[in-house]
């Protein structure tokens, strides 16, 4: 039998999907973990929360929301009881929901420390989005917190769990590629006035804190180093009234102790398609998406070699799927999560270097 290319993909899209949907009898309802969705947004209702309910260990039990009426619909969607609805004063009650064995954080990231907080001390695990939180202090506090409650703390890095980037980091650290020279990354979007990411008492920074954050990420997880002599500039071009608060766009440049040097960018000012790229003495990797929820594409041209050209079978919510999935698994099996909170106080302490290099406040 002949398989074309498209009969390849297609057969691997399905596969991908698949492994994230229960099989008879794998999972039982008592072996899934339970959720507790805090903030209803664009990123757990229509990515989340999907990828829960697809999920093999796991399901939504519990919400925290301001909004009843649009908690009560997401309830009936997931068949979360109304007794499992609270709101934001309310939410210390989760302690006495037995159900709940974990919340996800999708709020703003100035209120990240205070919800992963509260949740530690309801005994729950933590799942907070990135960034951490918006300041190195709150970061802190939010790993001493978790630690006295002796519950995990997982930061949202998705990338790290990805196929793609994982192959990518593979080819790296086998020295396919050489000795790696450089990288080069960038990741932005023309954003709209009037989101809450341009309050910076909300956000804490600009593009930086929310998109900028994957190429430094990146950058750490491609090489297994950590930065250092960090040099940037930011700069507002657009007086249109959007960036009164936050920056516009930064780019920073970043020395690794085996001489690696990195060169990254980002904006609120323009579509700035995520990607990296990373040149080695024996060729060049890129990947192009490299940080969107589908659609990765990996390409590679390395000496002696043949080119590599593999996109991405996989479409969201996937990737929300597997890293939910791997909390579980950290949640049973007594294990710290690769992107723990150090993982994320990490980020922050450098993100603020970035900051002061710049001339902007630290965080």
């Amino acid at each position: 039998m002949n398989f074309t290319r498209r009969d390849f993909h297609r057969l691997a899209a399905i596969a991908a999907v698949s492994q994230f949907l229960p099989a008879v009898g794998a999972q039982t309802a008592d072996r899934r973990i339970g959720w507790c969705i805090i903030a209803l947004g664009r990123i757990s209702m229509d990515h989340f929360m999907p990828a829960v309910k697809m999920s093999q260990k796991g399901k939504i039990v519990a919400l925290v929301s301001g909004h009843r009426d649009k908690a009560e619909k997401q309830a009936a969607i997931y068949g979360v009881p109304a007794s499992a609805i609270y709101d934001y004063e309310s939410m210390d009650a989760i302690r006495d929901n037995k159900e709940i064995d974990a919340v996800y954080v999708a709020l703003p990231n100035s209120m990240h420390a205070e919800y992963a907080i509260r949740s530690a001390k309801a005994g729950k695990h933590v799942l907070c989005e990135k960034p951490m939180a918006s300041s190195v202090a709150d970061s802190r506090a939010m790993i001493e917190a978790c630690k006295a409650a002796n519950k995990k703390l997982m930061i949202a890095y998705r990338c790290q769990y990805e196929p793609t980037n994982l192959k990518a980091i593979e080819l790296i650290r086998s020295g396919a590629l050489g000795q790696v020279q450089a990288i080069e990354s960038a990741n932005g979007f023309n954003i709209r006035a009037g989101e809450w990411r341009l309050n910076r008492k909300l956000a804490g920074g600009g593009p930086l804190m929310d998109v900028g954050i994957y190429s430094l990420n990146a950058c750490r997880y491609l090489t297994g180093e950590e930065p250092h002599d960090i040099k940037a500039n930011s700069s507002v071009i657009d007086h249109d009234g959007r960036f009164k608060e936050v920056e516009e766009n930064v780019g920073w440049t970043m020395k690794f102790p085996s001489g690696i040097v990195a060169s990254c960018n980002t904006t609120y000012g323009a579509n700035m398609e995520g990607m990296y790229r990373v040149h080695g003495s024996k060729g060049v990797l890129q990947l192009m998406p490299a940080f969107g929820y589908q659609g990765l594409h990996l390409t590679a041209e390395i000496k002696g070699s043949p080119d590599l050209d593999e996109p991405s079978p996989e479409r969201d919510p996937v990737q929300f799927a597997r890293e939910a999935d791997y909390f579980a698994d950290c949640i049973w099996e007594n294990k710290t999560p690769k992107s723990d909170g150090e993982e994320g106080l990490r980020d922050m302490e450098l993100m603020s270097e970035i900051y002061k290099s710049a001339g902007l406040p630290g965080l």
